[in-house]
């Protein structure tokens, strides 16, 4: 079916001042390929029915919005008290000097135009080929076009289990740069991994991740967003999971004029499990769409999906979120649970869980909730002696705990928690 003239007028304005980045010869293809298909899709509008509570228009116009560069003098960096291997970006561009030695044993790391560059690579089998799978039933255009353009990234490959976590940090230095990162991720039999990111990364960002994890191997992925508020993100999570494969990915987003993360995760063998989570806390001019895919085409997998967002100030949330379970996935265990507690009258929350099964032997389950601080709870609190704002504090961190409890390094869930309580306090009334 022809697309709408506005959409590919859109699609094609965006598209003339790009091209598309050297390569080998299948990453030549494969970029080609990325290309075709979002033509055929085209760009989203707003009448789009996985754009309607988003407005897509400063991610599809040509140049970026600026925004404005923020320094944290009195934050210590994120996980930094952690032993990690950091691999530095800056405005999208990998930063050799300010990165670690890229040599860690149990994983090969190399950068996304060296293995474009070999004739035979195993990234081949996984660069685009996951995003091109989910791109079926919703199309995710955005996910096409960083297929097609983008500049940087890594490609990861655990053989064993990695002897500390890959840190990718993206710092922000540009007030108009637009970047466009695409990281390769393969877990091999029994091998683990884990994957940290975090950093404002640009004014505009557009970040995929493609993950194969395959049977008996795990991959724990903790993100964090935030600090300069005005910069705009979409980012897309792609995973597909072997036999008795593990894949946990969590993210908090604080700050953020406009955030879109999407994951789309499918079981491919059976006894697997996928948990997808996240945290976000929201100040004004603040938008965040959590939209979620998981498709269980194997027996006996658990999939999780748990959001929790604290909304202030005309602040907005989204979640779309959506499971579906194919004919034959018998003994599925599916969670879905999406909530936002506002905190005023001018914040809004819209949610859309779905459940699609065509399996008799499952476990679904989804819902969603919107409300305000709970009257009796803060009633109790300052009944015995704390303080209004300290009370308040106390609940919303106690609604968002479900979400960091998927976190499963426990030191990592406490410095994050740390976070969030500064991050309230700093904005009290």
């Amino acid at each position: 079916m022809a697309l709408p003239q506005a959409k590919t007028d859109a699609t094609e304005e965006r598209l003339a001042g790009l091209s598309l980045p050297a390569a080998g010869g299948w990453g030549t293809a494969a970029r080609e390929d990325a290309l075709g298909r979002l033509r055929s899709m085209g760009l989203p509008q707003r009448r789009d029915e996985y754009w309607k509570y988003t407005r897509p228009d400063t991610l599809v116009q040509a140049d970026p919005p600026a925004a404005a560069l923020f320094e944290a003098k009195d934050e210590s960096p994120v996980f930094g008290a952690h032993d990690r291997l950091k691999v530095v970006f800056v405005d999208g561009v990998f930063d050799a000097e300010a990165s670690d030695d890229l040599a860690m044993a149990g994983l090969e790391v190399e950068r996304l135009s060296d293995a474009m560059a070999a004739d035979i690579h195993w990234a081949r089998d996984v660069y685009g080929v996951l995003e091109a799978r989910g791109q079926s039933p919703v199309a995710r255009p955005f996910a096409a076009m960083n297929t097609a353009f983008a500049t940087d990234g890594l490609c990861l490959r655990a053989t064993g289990r990695a002897e500390k976590p890959v840190s990718l940090i993206y710092l922000h230095r540009d007030e108009t740069s637009d970047a466009t990162l695409h990281h390769v991720i393969k877990i091999e039999a029994g091998a683990d991994l884990t994957v940290l990111e975090n950093g404002p990364a640009a004014a505009r960002f557009n970040k995929c991740m493609e993950v194969e994890v395959a049977d008996g191997g795990a991959f724990h992925h903790v993100r964090t967003q935030g600090r300069d508020h005005e910069r705009r993100a979409v980012t897309h999570i792609f995973a597909r999971l072997g036999r008795e494969a593990s894949f946990k990915s969590f993210t908090l987003t604080a700050n953020g004029v406009l955030t879109r993360n999407e994951c789309v995760v499918e079981f491919c063998g059976d006894d697997a499990i996928a948990h997808v989570a996240g945290a976000a806390v929201g100040d004004g001019d603040f938008h965040h769409d959590d939209t979620v895919f998981v498709t269980h085409d194997a027996v006996n997998c658990e999939s999780r999906q748990v959001f929790k967002k604290v909304l202030r100030n005309g602040a907005t949330g989204v979640f779309q979120g959506k499971i579906l379970v194919k004919d034959g996935a018998q003994k599925t265990d599916g969670y879905q649970i999406s909530q936002a507690l506002l905190l005023d009258d001018d914040s809004q929350f819209y949610a859309k869980p779905e459940l699609e099964i065509y399996a008799d032997d499952v476990a679904c389950s989804h819902g969603s909730t919107t409300g305000a601080i709970d009257d009796e709870a803060l009633f109790y609190l300052r009944s015995r002696g704390v303080e209004r704002t300290d009370a308040q504090d106390l609940l919303v961190l106690a609604f968002l705990a479900e979400a960091l409890e998927e976190i499963e390094d426990e030191g990592i869930a406490e410095d994050l928690t740390a976070r969030l309580e500064r991050w309230l306090k700093r904005r009290r009334r």
